[in-house]
Parts: C-alpha cells; structure tokens; sequence
C-alpha cells in the first residue's frame, strides 16, 4: 500500500505508544532506589531492567537483554508464550521481574534462562539452572529464587551454594537448585497460575514465598478433566496444531489445590470446601498475619475470605461476601493491615468501599477500584469520583492522626486525570495521563503523615509523541448519562454539515474506554480525521460507575448493552453533527459482539459494523466469565441462546435489511478462538446475508504484529467508507 498516513504505521511500530515508556516499579524501603523496566526508544520492543538512584540522582541500566543474550534471538516457551498472552504482553525482553524485600536482589527469565540484578551495583549474572524458567522470584531475604521449569516449582541459592533436602541431600549430586515440588501426573504442574486464574481473575502466579523466606506457598493446577482444543495455523499444513486445555462454559475447570513447601523438605497440604470454592482468586501473604485465600463458588455468588495455619493446613473463614448477580476479586486485595486487620472491597449500598477490618473507610462519590499499598496508618487505593472518567490516587487512614476518617487525593491536578501508584516506604511513583498532553508522568512523591506531598524526582520517557492530537469531548448522553467521548474532524467547523457516524466502543464488562487519558482515544481520534463524528459510549457493564451500573447486564448482556449504545448515539445527535442516515460501528472482543449484535438487531439505527475477534456462540467462552454474566449453560440455557449471535434463538433477532459486515479473527486466537468468527460466517451464509471474512494468520487476540496492526486499520477505514457510500 503506498499513501499511507502517518498516523496507523507509527502506532503499530510503538505498540499504540507503550514502546520507551517507564513501567513496573517497585520502591526499595530505604528510599534509595526506584526499580522499573524501560525499552531504549519508542520503536524498541525489547524492555531493559532500569534503576533510579535517587541519592546520586542517575538513572542507569541494571540488565540489558541484548548484551545478555549475546545479539541472539530470543527462544520462548510454550508456558511464557501462554503468561504473555493471558498478561497481553506484547513486548520483548525483560517483560517482568520479582526482588527480595529490600530490594537489592532482582530476578528474572530471559530466553528461557534465569538472571538476577544486584540492583545498588547494577550487575547482572546467569544462575545455572534447568529449564526453561517461568516466573522467577526471590526469597525476601534475597537469599533464594524459586521458580517452575516444565512444571516443577524449583528453588535455588543466589551464592551457588548447594541446596539440600531435609535429610541434607540434593537431587543432583550437589547442584545448587532442587525440585520443591514434582508433578504426580502428566497434567498437573507446580506454581503456575491456570488460565482462568489468568484470563480472567487477574492472578498471574501461582506461588508466594513465606516472609520468613523459610517456604514456599505454591498451586498445584490439575488440568486433566478440561476439555482438550486444537488451534491450528492453516498458513502452515505441516505444522500440527497446538493443543490447549480450554474450560469452556459449562465443562469441567482445572483442579486447584494448594500446598506449603519448606525448604527443610517438609509438605504441608491447604484444605478447604474445594468442592463448594473450587476458584483460588486471590493468595496473599506478609508478615502482618496468616497466609490469606480469596475463594469463589463457581456461580461467584459467594466468596470466603480464608485464614491459612501454616501448621496444619487448616483453614478458617473470616469474612464471606455473597451477592444475587456475582462477587468481583479486586486487585490487591485481601491483605492485611501492619496490626492485623482485614482490607477488603466491597459492594455496600450502593457503592463499592474500601474497608478496614468492618470499617468502611470510604463512600460514595467514590467508586473503589484497587488498593495500591497499606501502610501503617493508611491506605493507598485507586478510585473514581464524580466524574467517572478521572480515576485518581487516594489515600484513607485506619489509625493515627487521620484516624477521624475521611479520605484525600495524590498528586491532584486542575484537571481529571488516570492515575496510578506504587508505594514503598515513605515514597511513591506516582503515574499519571491526561487530556492535556500525550503520555504519562511519573513522579517520584513523598506523602506527607498527616497529608500533602513533595515531588523528588522524575523517571524520563522515551516514547514517541504522537503524529494527532486527541480531541475528545467528554460528555453524558441522555436520561442515563451514559459516559461518552465524542471526536470529530481536525479542523471541522460549524456549518461544514453532518458527519457520518462511526460508533468504536468496548462496551462491556472490564473495559472502560471514556477516561482522561490523551493517548487513549488516538485511534478513535485517526478515524475521526478520516471524516467521521465518533462516538465512544461506556454503557451499563462497563467499570467506574457504581456496583448497580456494572451488573444491570446480568443474564440480559445483548440486551443492554446494544441498547445503552443506541441509547448514547440517539442522545448526542441534537448536540453534535452527527448524519443518523450514516452510522457505523467497530469493536474487538466484547467490542465485536457488540458490533455484530448492532448489525444484526439494529439495521435501522447501524449501517455496517467492523466485528474483530468476537464472541459469538457464548458456550464457546471460558466458565469464570460466561458464567459470572449469564449463568451455567445447562442450568439457563435460553440465557445463552438469546445473547448469543449464532443460535436459531440469537438470529431470531435479526432483522432486515442486510447491513455490510466485516469480520476479522486472528487464526492463533486462544482466548476468543476463531470458531466463534466461522460458525457466525456459517450462520449468515445460511441466512443468506452478505458479509466479508478477513483471517489473520498466525495472529493471535493481541494483533502485536506491526504489519497487521498498521494494515488493519486502513482496511477497516476503507471498508467504512465503501459501506456508508462515502468518496475513498
């Protein structure tokens, strides 16, 4: 293709603007230094192991991959492949790492091999062990790195000396790792987080070092009774395809269980209820208490908040949440305060809180999202306000002089802003993006006890700027104030006329596209400079709002949420200049169900529809999300039938006249498998609809490749403006 914009070849070659910036920070707690990873420029992918000595005020590179590996290509397991996935890490490199709890030891995989950073020297040294290692993470004395290889959890010393069994033997003649725990069954592996616990719950390891560092706390994932798939690349006969456990709604999950490994050679198994809680969300231990467990039901109408006596294995509820439509596990949480009380999210009143123990620390306007620390007297968490789209840093004292309750915000700007944190110490790096420039900030503050904060230093960025700007208009449309940015045109003025529309949301559970961010709304912004009003609308389903806002799609996902962007764009058309005889929509994931729903259910309102990776037989989707949403296939299957597209109950629906419709699905797809695509190409064949089929081959539901990423948005650009009968 030649006339290319600028615009969709430098957003694939930056990975959408991610490559150059700074991320992963972990503060040492003698405030000395800042840790995190950073490419060498904005068109780099391969991610260096960064310091920031705040004493010499220098930053410099602790590891770098490519000196490392010596200039050779980097060799990935089928495991590392899968974390990256479930993670959505596009990048190369150093992707992650763990240290010990002064932070001066930092460990990481690279090609399959183990690396650990003395961090105040900046010097990087290869541990000799078997592999390939997954998951790397020292002990916090920094004494030891465990690790899984092939399924087996392996811990080894940092000195090389030899690591012996409890009857002071090795399991190989006196190397420097052992198996601490060893796989009873072809399917079964040791610290490794499964896929629903990856996918879906937000959990990415399956094992955490005492704070004794005297044991290790791992999952053993049994992953004989799911359901075997095949993906295939059929650009590549020769190849067999690839055979993965999928637990789809309705069949069998893995078996997860838990078990304590000392490094004296002792086992210790964890009991609970696994047949009324068989889902492990969350694992939290510190040296504040017991090992804590957050377990589901499998309706996810019940979860158990459970101690762990590391004697026995016994365990014990201490608190229960339970709700008629589904319980969320959030991020950094449970855990305990430094006195030993509980921090838990909840929904309550119609809000969701932060608590302390039966406290609640927090309340509406705030809508709780994650806690980032716990300090001695307060905690750290990120929260909306009023204004859905500003999601800011906030702090909440349990004790102390703040102890009168109340809470007050990070680095507040005059302006919304999307903010993040991690603290360590007595300093936080504090990230933050806005509507006003492109990328992020980040600072190194210190919080005052009683308030207030001091900004130390900041960590440079070698991200490229953008070739656009972003100009969106954040608004609420109609009686439901439906949350919705609005771009039109560079250099669009009054008078010029109506545009044609073109919808570009999520739309769903977990995907909250109107915030503050510039560089958030860049590619609706590009399609907006290609001659369109878009219109991005965060309806009922999606994060930020409030608990009943969110879970207002149970069992009725279709249903409400097409009609919340109906609602939305009907809304806008008196305020912006938009031509409701010209209205397309496009969408990935959840995006492309709900585009292909709009196609289908809504001819009089959509013109063509973009339907990239959707999911379209929803008995074909995992068990922890299908189900959260719509209930067990066997028990509801009418649920099913009726938001699904392809089923005779969700084609019912359907409705004249035909609308041009594009379907996109990367053949390598594991988590939307392109099933879905072909039984819906299957469907409309069969009903006589017209539509077009674009395969990608050896793509999977990231698009990380820089030549599909750029090419596919001038397709999509191109089939729009076939559809709507605009000039090319």
């Amino acid at each position: 293709m030649t006339g290319q914009p600028s615009f969709p070849r430098q957003y694939a070659r930056t990975q959408r603007f991610t490559l150059g910036a700074p991320r992963s920070y972990t503060v040492s707690p003698d405030a000395a230094r800042i840790v995190f990873l950073r490419s060498p420029s904005g068109t780099e992918r391969s991610q260096q192991l960064w310091v920031l000595d705040l004493d010499e005020g220098r930053e410099f590179t602790a590891a770098d991959p490519a000196a490392l590996l010596a200039g050779a290509e980097e060799d990935l397991s089928p495991q590392e492949r899968a974390r990256r996935e479930r993670s959505r890490e596009s990048s190369a490199g150093i992707v992650g790492y763990a240290t010990d709890a002064a932070v001066e030891l930092a460990a990481f995989p690279l090609s399959g091999r183990l690396f650990v950073s003395e961090l105040r020297a900046g010097t990087t040294r290869e541990l000799p062990v078997p592999g390939p290692v997954v998951d790397p993470r020292p002990s916090p004395d920094g004494r030891h790195v465990a690790f899984v290889a092939e399924g087996r959890l392996r811990v080894v010393a940092v000195d090389g000396a030899t690591t012996s069994d409890g009857d002071g033997t090795t399991d190989g003649g006196g190397t420097a790792d052992r198996v601490l725990a060893e796989p009873d069954g072809p399917e079964v592996t040791w610290g490794l987080a499964e896929f629903i616990a990856a996918e879906e719950m937000g959990r990415y390891r399956g094992f955490w070092w005492s704070p004794d560092s005297d044991a290790v706390l791992a999952a053993r994932v049994d992953e004989a009774p799911v359901r075997r798939w095949w993906i295939s690349d059929p650009a590549h006969p020769d190849r067999e395809p690839a055979r993965i456990a999928y637990p789809a709604a309705g069949t069998a999950n893995a078996e997860v269980s838990l078990s304590l490994f000392g490094l004296d050679g002792s086992r210790t198994d964890i009991d609970w209820d696994r047949a009324r809680y068989p889902y492990l969300a969350r694992v939290h231990w510190s040296a504040a208490g017991p090992p804590l467990l957050l377990v589901q039901a499998r309706d996810q109408r019940d979860q158990r908040y459970l101690t762990v006596d590391t004697a026995t294995g016994a365990t014990r509820t201490v608190h229960e949440d339970e709700d008629e439509a589904w319980v969320e596990p959030f991020p950094g949480v449970p855990a305990w305060t430094p006195d030993g009380r509980l921090v838990r999210i909840a929904d309550e009143g119609g809000a969701r809180k932060l608590f302390v123990g039966d406290r609640p620390l927090t309340g509406a306007p705030l809508h709780v999202r994650a806690v980032l620390d716990i300090g001695e007297e307060d905690v750290l968490f990120s929260a909306s306000g009023a204004d859905m789209h500003d999601i800011g840093v906030y702090r909440a004292w349990f004790r102390g002089s703040g102890d009168q309750g109340g809470w007050e915000r990070v680095g507040d700007r005059p302006y919304p802003t999307v903010s993040s944190a991690v603290r360590g110490g007595e300093l936080t790096v504090l990230s933050q993006t806005s509507l006003e420039r492109p990328g992020t900030q980040v600072d190194v503050v210190r919080l005052d006890p009683d308030g207030g904060e001091k900004t130390l230093a900041t960590i440079g960025s070698y991200a490229e700027e953008p070739a656009l700007t972003a100009r969106p208009r954040l608004v609420l449309a109609g009686e439901r104030e439906i949350p919705c940015a609005v771009l039109l045109p560079d250099g669009y003025a009054e008078g010029d006329g109506p545009l044609p529309v073109l919808l570009d949301p999520y739309g769903g559970p977990h995907g909250q596209r109107v915030v503050a961010a510039h560089n958030a709304h860049l590619t609706s912004q590009w399609f907006a400079d290609q001659g369109f009003a878009v219109i991005v609308a965060d309806g009922r389903g999606t994060p930020g709002r409030s608990p009943g806002w969110e879970k207002a799609v149970s069992r009725r996902l279709a249903e409400i949420t097409l009609d919340d962007q109906v609602h939305a764009l009907q809304a806008l058309a008196g305020s912006f200049p938009l031509d409701l005889g010209r209205v397309a929509i496009r969408g990935w994931s959840f995006g492309g169900y709900l585009a292909g729903l709009a196609a289908l259910r809504r001819p009089d309102v959509f013109h063509a529809a973009v339907v990239g990776a959707p999911v379209t037989d929803l008995r074909l989707y995992d068990t922890h999300y299908q189900e959260r949403y719509l209930g067990h296939p066997d028990e509801e299957p009418a649920v099913y039938a009726e938001n699904s597209l392809v089923t005779d109950e969700g084609l019912a629906g359907a409705k004249e006249p035909h609308r041009p419709m594009l379907i996109v699905h990367g053949l390598a797809d594991d988590n939307v498998v392109v099933a879905h695509s072909l039984r819906l190409s299957s469907a409309l064949l069969a009903a006589g609809r017209p539509h077009e089929v674009l395969p990608l081959s050896g793509v999977t539901h990231m698009t990380p490749q820089e030549q599909v990423t750029e090419n596919l948005l001038l397709l999509q650009v191109d089939f729009l403006k076939r559809s709507l009968g605009m000039r090319a």
